[in-house]
């Protein structure tokens, strides 16, 4: 006889506490079998066997079957289409229900639809919860019904919307799990991967850097960013603690979880911006798409420090300050008008704590495209800047200190390629008025 079970589907929230889904799937009344699994469509698009997200996801699995364990439970670990690991689960327990946290991502929504249909052909009900933000996908929009296009409106009525109620931790009872010998995790050369330098620590919320967010925020050099983008993309952390924690000490750190989630509705609702320009009138933009430039911009060698420091950063690390990050975005559509797509692509091969929605919509951003955008003649001067937010030149000396040094000029004038870049915009744009 096979054992009935409900089984609770880790995805980006790989946490045993503070979590809707699993806390749900607890309160069910049958045992907990939870799993994970190693997505092999999502995998096998990984180029570079050394991926520090693969290894943070592995960690943290590992992390969590440690705590499992002392329940007498463990995690179970598939590595195949999610199709694939939802046959077995069928033919290896007599599965009641199964349960998860919602995703919005397209790829994910139909991924999700596939398991609902299939699981539907045998009576089992698939349960989703929101989880991984505070407002769920329908619930932050204007009075005709029609979501927010523009951040403000959206940020102000978020925050009219948000109650106490909406960050009561969910409570996980532990003892509910399924009763299992010791389980253990696959190691991750067995996924194809190589072990990285990064170590999985569980995320704190730090009220040093939290409290003074809006002071520091801007100055690479001084490391004073939460750092949490990670535990975010991962769900090792809860967003109800974030906010919890932002309400009591910063407004301007909870204004960025609202972008956050204003990033992830808009991807949701418009999921054409994964390849198309949210406002359609840039995709009409003659981007001179250089290759040559493009691997220079890649490599941190255009010649302006500010630009090359942050993207060694980034190939070195898989991090790049949030401040840098907007001026090497600018950069690239503006200066070189290489289209923000090959930028968006670069950086999701690339960073740690990579997230589309939020990838896309701050690349769009950058490029003037997107539905809240910087205006298409806001193009950043590289070298105000670097005195305005590194006038030490600290973060340039860390992440590249032969900058002056080079022989090789910087790759465009700046006036002159702020020039170039505003007449193609507006060659664009009077196009299609």
């Amino acid at each position: 006889m096979r054992d009935k079970v409900v089984l609770f589907w880790f995805r980006r929230d790989l946490r045993l506490e503070d979590n809707t889904g699993l806390a749900r799937a607890c309160a069910s009344g049958y045992p907990v079998v939870p799993i994970f699994i190693f997505d092999t469509e999502i995998l096998t698009r990984l180029e570079d066997k050394y991926d520090r997200r693969v290894d943070y996801i592995h960690q943290a699995l590992k992390a969590m079957n440690s705590v499992l364990q002392n329940y007498q439970s463990g995690l179970h670990i598939f590595q195949g289409t999610a199709i694939a690991a939802f046959v077995e689960c069928l033919q290896r327990y007599d599965v009641q229900e199964v349960y998860c946290n919602r995703d919005y991502e397209p790829q994910a929504i139909k991924r999700d639809q596939e398991v609902k249909e299939l699981l539907a052909e045998t009576g089992v009900p698939f349960n989703s919860f929101k989880d991984q933000v505070i407002f769920d996908q329908y619930d932050v929009l204007k009075q005709d019904g029609s979501p927010y296009t523009v951040y403000t409106p959206y940020a102000n009525k978020w925050r009219s919307l948000l109650k106490p109620e909406h960050l009561v931790p969910q409570q996980v009872e532990p003892d509910h799990f399924y009763k299992t010998d010791p389980v253990k995790i696959p190691g991750i050369e067995a996924l194809g991967f190589i072990k990285t330098d990064l170590g999985f620590e569980p995320p704190q919320l730090d009220v040093s850097i939290i409290g003074a967010y809006d002071k520091y925020r801007d100055y690479p050099a001084l490391q004073r960013t939460t750092l949490l983008g990670i535990a975010l993309r991962f769900g090792t952390i809860s967003i109800r603690k974030c906010v919890a924690f932002a309400q009591r000490h910063n407004e301007v750190w909870l204004a960025e979880l609202i972008w956050r989630e204003f990033f992830m509705q808009i991807l949701f609702h418009f999921p054409r911006v994964v390849s198309q320009s949210f406002k359609t009138q840039y995709d009409f933009i003659e981007w001179r798409n250089n290759e040559q430039e493009f691997t220079r911009w890649c490599t941190g060698s255009t010649g302006y420090p500010i630009v090359d420091a942050g993207m060694r950063q980034l190939n070195q690390t898989g991090f790049m300050h949030n401040r840098v990050r907007m001026i090497v975005a600018s950069f690239l559509c503006k200066h070189l008008l290489i289209d923000w797509r090959w930028g968006e692509a670069y950086f999701a091969q690339k960073l740690n704590d990579y997230d589309l929605s939020a990838n896309n919509g701050n690349w769009q951003w950058a490029a003037g495209c997107g539905c809240d955008a910087a205006p298409y003649f806001r193009i950043f001067n590289p070298y105000t800047q670097t005195l305005k937010f590194d006038k030490e030149l600290n973060y340039i000396k860390t992440w590249h200190p032969d900058f002056d040094q080079e022989i090789m000029p910087p790759i465009v004038n700046h006036e002159a390629a702020r020039e170039r870049a505003l007449k193609t915009y507006k060659k664009a744009l009077e196009q299609t008025r």
